[in-house]
């Protein structure tokens, strides 16, 4: 699984391909890749204490953060076997089933909970290759780096942070005096908006994911969704089912 949400046990009873089996405690699940430490990508890892065993793969600051922020080794080691493996730069990571994952970084930006911790590797976005395809995976973005064009250049399926419609919406919906960039997430429209870049990507699929509850993509009618479409883009629906 990429990321673990708050609501992880709800998205596991959604799909039939998650559910324990054979036992009640044996999961298909092998472990959890994490783009960052942000609470909404992580808070889920505390749910899976039941698991006979939790694998977390991430940056070392993440890490970092989750074990000295969240003291997450001390509060599961009592009910689970949890284990870490660090996912390096340039390092190309094999998984079960043959595939491979490597990161890209693409922000310094900490939780607040990490505040004091030194710099680091806080996001990145994840390059997934399979025998069937290849997918990136990009949540959180502060950054547009080259080396997230040259990943993103031969990817079959692509998912971009869509948190914000607009740079100025968490001012405008009274979230924040800080505009979206300014809290770490290149807005999807206007000047400093990625979807003229996301429209150049090849890719046969191009989603916008992590909405917040202000953009205005989180309605289905909105006149917003049209002006993707016309760049063959979509803001990803919940149960989104997608073959490679």
């Amino acid at each position: 699984m990429i990321n673990a949400t708050p609501d992880l046990t709800d998205q596991i009873e959604a799909c039939e391909d998650l559910h324990p089996a054979p036992g009640g405690r044996e999961t298909p699940i092998a472990g959890v890749l994490l783009t960052d430490a942000e609470l909404d990508h992580t808070l889920g890892l505390f749910r899976l204490r039941e698991a006979a065993s939790v694998r977390v793969l991430s940056t070392a600051a993440v890490w970092r953060g989750l074990t000295h922020g969240l003291r997450i080794h001390d509060v599961l080691a009592p009910y689970t076997d949890l284990s870490w493996r660090e996912l390096r730069d340039s390092e190309s990571l094999q998984l079960e089933d043959g595939m491979r994952v490597r990161v890209v970084p693409v922000s310094g930006k900490r939780p607040r909970y990490a505040a004091d911790q030194p710099e680091g590797r806080w996001a990145v976005a994840l390059r997934i290759d399979g025998d069937h395809g290849s997918l990136v995976y990009a949540p959180a973005i502060a950054d547009w780096p080259p080396e997230l064009d040259q990943e993103l250049a031969d990817a079959d399926c692509v998912f971009v942070d869509g948190t914000f419609w607009d740079d100025q919406e968490p001012r405008t919906a009274g979230l924040s005096c800080r505009t979206a960039t300014q809290m770490g997430h290149l807005p999807i429209w206007g000047p400093a908006g990625t979807s003229e870049r996301l429209a150049q990507v090849p890719a046969r699929h191009r989603f916008y994911t992590h909405l917040n509850n202000t953009n205005p993509l989180t309605h289905p009618e909105a006149p917003q969704h049209a002006l993707l479409a016309a760049k063959r883009i979509e803001a990803v629906p919940e149960g989104k089912s997608v073959e490679l």
